[in-house]
């Protein structure tokens, strides 16, 4: 485990609820800048901060609730968060559902490749994807009762399922 593991896994509650604040502050100032409405939830948990940004009927949250976009803006956001707070965020962000959307996508890979190795494959690898995605797969791969690893390094680092034992 590195450091900055090690210190992300030891944020209290109260640091965590912080970087959802300067999070939030951030966000807002966007939608301000963008002209588009939308409510901010923060909650903390699993070692991690989360935003959400949610609009009802009539908003424009899709132009940035894309998967490339969310995933920009996080990286933007996190940044934010640690130019105030001095330490590396793991804050998660949510847009109009996006990350419910994107579970929905992976789960599809993950039943196709199973399907590929319920036909004859040894394994079947997923594409890259970020860590957060990673650990989505790794949760639904084991709920439907097989194994999975991540290999490679970097940009290229992916998910492999396999059968259990």
């Amino acid at each position: 485990m590195t450091d900055v593991q090690h210190e992300t896994e030891d944020r209290s509650i109260a640091q965590l609820e912080e970087e959802g604040d300067i999070a939030a502050d951030y966000i807002e100032e966007l939608l301000d800048i963008t002209d588009l409405d939308g409510d901010i939830d923060i909650d903390a948990r699993n070692g991690r901060a989360y935003l959400s940004v949610n609009a009802g009927e009539g908003a424009n949250l899709n132009l940035l609730s894309k998967p490339e976009t969310v995933s920009a803006l996080q990286e933007l956001t996190r940044l934010a968060v640690q130019t105030k707070t001095g330490v590396f965020s793991r804050l998660i962000l949510d847009i109009g559902g996006s990350r419910d959307t994107r579970k929905g996508e992976l789960a599809t890979l993950v039943a196709r490749a199973v399907e590929r190795i319920d036909g004859g494959a040894a394994e079947a690898s997923l594409p890259p994807m970020s860590s957060y995605e990673r650990k989505l797969v790794h949760d639904l791969v084991a709920e439907r009762g097989f194994h999975s690893e991540s290999r490679g390094e970097g940009a290229e680092r992916h998910t492999v399922i396999t059968r259990v034992g």
